[in-house]
């Protein structure tokens, strides 16, 4: 529920600050005194037009804030989550307008964006003015109201179930699953590009030995001149090789030893290094005459390496990337493969697909006729209740052009309305009178109110055109509706102030030579004045006040 505003700067408002309470709050005021102020604010914090001529003259920036308790919006709660803008269960938003123009928005004093605002927001807060009924005018929320009306999400999924797989069957055959020469050219092409990737072993250990082979083989013969002249210094002639001197050392040791046994065991370590020595010169040898720095191996390397670049340049990927290419095309080729094999079937499956969508549809075209019935029912009496005596409703379903499986279901959903006994039903969104548009909303909207999980309603107005007896009506509806959400209502019938659970005023008046309007919340007495005003004028009469008397005292009863 919306607990405070505050607002500064706005219109003729200079500050205010507004704590609102559960169930239904009115406002009201004489014309002119800054009533509808109040819906301007709350338009402008739900991501509504940031106009500058909002701005209050002089000022330099409009700026409006409304905290919000969502212990029982859990949606609200999760979307703050999501966003990363959670705070507890409340919710503080904020935002400014400047007078030469732009705005920014704040939610719980984290800065966000005007969509994010009509994002949150379309979660707790409604507003309905005597011209602003888009929702309700929209097929698709006409289509949304039926079908929660009538509790029909069971008869719902399967019909989204059965449109997305025959969607999905003409997505294949748009590419080209119903032209099985097609599917084979493209299964022969991708085969054809696997086998030659293939045929190329392009394995990360692979790649890696080629590379390191070409780099060996590349300095062939600054690698051999290299071994020669290691293998001169472990085992040359010249009587300096490391094993010519690790073996004098050795036979030295040995002698010396007769007269020290304690240089024994280092002739022993001796002639491991000898041993050592001569194996390193033998593998060295080896290496020279082993032929592994074969010129014609050179080619024969560079010649794969230069084929599997050929193939990472056709791929337009790197060297590196060949293995994924390589698994894709696999991938690819028995996906090829299975749909060359469902081909020859595709009329019969897309068949099978369509009577099961069918019979889905049909179930829910039959909940939905008994829902629009149920629907038009509890609308046409309120209708009734709020003076339009014999007027009619219904939610007509005509069939969706084509043959195509829709996930909403076979037929489009329309309200029909008269508002007059002897008229011709017309599409709701060709209802000409704002005020019967008005009732005829407040109607739908008392009948779906348990449907509707938007916990703050404000209706700017709506009343407009009606009195007396439906006045008293409209009021009472406006009651019942505050007790399932929080009701906020711009008014000037006495009928429909009486019957709020708290009433807020506004007047005009004059500071430092400027126009400014002031918001006040009546006490019982002050709303007696105020309801009597409504009724009679400026000048109050013990008529007029026992009136308000009766009138609230009729709506607390």
């Amino acid at each position: 529920m919306l607990r405070r505003l505050s607002i500064r700067d706005l219109a003729i408002i200079d500050q205010l600050e507004l704590e609102l309470h559960p169930g239904f709050t009115v406002i009201t005021g004489e014309t002119g005194a800054g009533k509808s102020i109040l819906v301007d604010a709350l338009d402008l914090i739900s991501g509504g037009r940031a106009d500058a001529q909002l701005v209050r003259p002089g000022a330099a920036r409009t700026e409006v804030s409304a905290e919000f308790d969502l212990s029982a919006i859990p949606a609200a709660r999760d979307w703050l989550v999501e966003q990363e803008l959670d705070e507890a269960e409340e919710c503080l938003l904020r935002r400014t307008v400047k007078a030469e123009g732009g705005s920014r928005c704040w939610i719980n004093g984290r800065s966000a964006t005007v969509q994010q605002l009509k994002e949150l927001c379309a979660l707790i807060l409604e507003i309905h003015g005597q011209h602003e009924h888009q929702a309700l005018l929209s097929r698709a929320h006409q289509r949304h109201l039926l079908d929660a009306y009538g509790h029909l999400q069971a008869q719902l999924q399967p019909v989204a179930d059965a449109a997305r797989a025959v969607s999905e069957l003409r997505a294949e055959q748009a590419q080209g699953l119903a032209d099985p020469q097609a599917l084979a050219d493209q299964h022969a092409l991708l085969k054809v590009q696997r086998e030659e990737l293939e045929a190329l072993q392009p394995e990360p250990e692979r790649l890696a030995a080629l590379d390191e082979e070409q780099r060996r083989l590349s300095h062939a013969e600054n690698l051999l001149a290299g071994l020669a002249q290691v293998e001169q210094w472990l085992e040359g002639e010249d009587g300096l090789s490391a094993r010519a001197l690790l073996l004098r050392s050795e036979q030295e040791l040995c002698r010396l030893g007769g007269y020290d046994a304690q240089l024994l065991p280092l002739a022993t370590v001796m002639e491991e290094a000898r041993l050592q020595v001569e194996e390193v010169a033998r593998d060295v040898r080896d290496r020279i005459d082993g032929g592994e720095l074969d010129p014609q191996r050179l080619e024969k390397v560079e010649a794969m390496l230069s084929a599997l670049h050929v193939q990472a340049r056709r791929h337009r990927v790197l060297l590196s990337e060949l293995p994924t290419v390589l698994a894709d095309l696999r991938e690819r080729e028995a996906r090829l493969q299975q749909r060359l094999e469902r081909s020859a079937h595709f009329d019969e499956e897309l068949a099978r697909l369509l009577a099961a969508y069918q019979t889905a549809a049909d179930a829910l075209t039959k909940a939905r006729l008994s829902s629009a019935k149920a629907l038009a029912k509890v609308v046409e009496q309120l209708m009734a209740e709020l003076g339009m005596q014999g007027g009619q409703f219904l939610a007509e379903l005509s069939p969706r052009d084509g043959d195509q499986a829709h996930a909403e279901g076979a037929e489009q959903i329309e309200f029909l309305v008269s508002a007059n006994a002897g008229m011709a039903p017309r599409p709701l969104r060709k209802v000409a009178s704002g005020g019967e548009l008005a009732r005829i909303g407040l109607a739908i909207k008392v009948a779906t109110a348990d449907l509707d999980d938007v916990p703050v309603l404000v209706f700017d107005e709506v009343d407009s055109g009606i009195g007396g007896g439906t006045a008293e009506i409209v009021g009472r509806k406006m009651r019942a509706l505050g007790t399932h959400r929080q009701v906020l209502a711009v008014t000037h019938l006495p009928q429909v102030a009486a019957s709020a659970h708290q009433h807020l005023m506004a007047s005009k008046g004059t500071e430092d030579g400027a126009t400014v309007s002031v918001l006040q919340t009546l006490d019982a007495q002050a709303r007696q004045r105020e309801i009597a005003r409504m009724l009679t004028g400026v000048d109050l009469t013990e008529r007029s006040l026992a009136h308000a008397e009766e009138m609230l005292g009729r709506a607390e009863g």
